[in-house]
């Protein structure tokens, strides 16, 4: 478990994240990180966008309806 300190930056409150926590997450300065709810009430602090994931499958299934018709247009 990491203890973090909410700090004040200027107008705003923020969370400064340990060097082995930005190692960690694969993350540096001027990275985006993704802070999800989780069902239990807590949170997870992630580098990968969820809404991306969705958006993705979204377009594999219009790939697989329109294989053909991309692959004609790919020539």
């Amino acid at each position: 478990m990491v203890e973090l300190k909410v700090r004040k930056l200027g107008n705003s409150l923020g969370v400064v994240l340990p060097k082995e926590v930005i190692n960690h997450l694969r993350t540096g300065d001027g990275q985006r990180l993704f802070l999800t709810e989780a069902s239990n009430g807590g949170y997870f602090i992630t580098p990968y966008d969820p809404a991306f994931e969705e958006k993705m499958a979204k377009v594999e299934g219009i790939c697989d309806r329109y294989r053909n018709t991309l692959r004609i247009l790919a020539k």
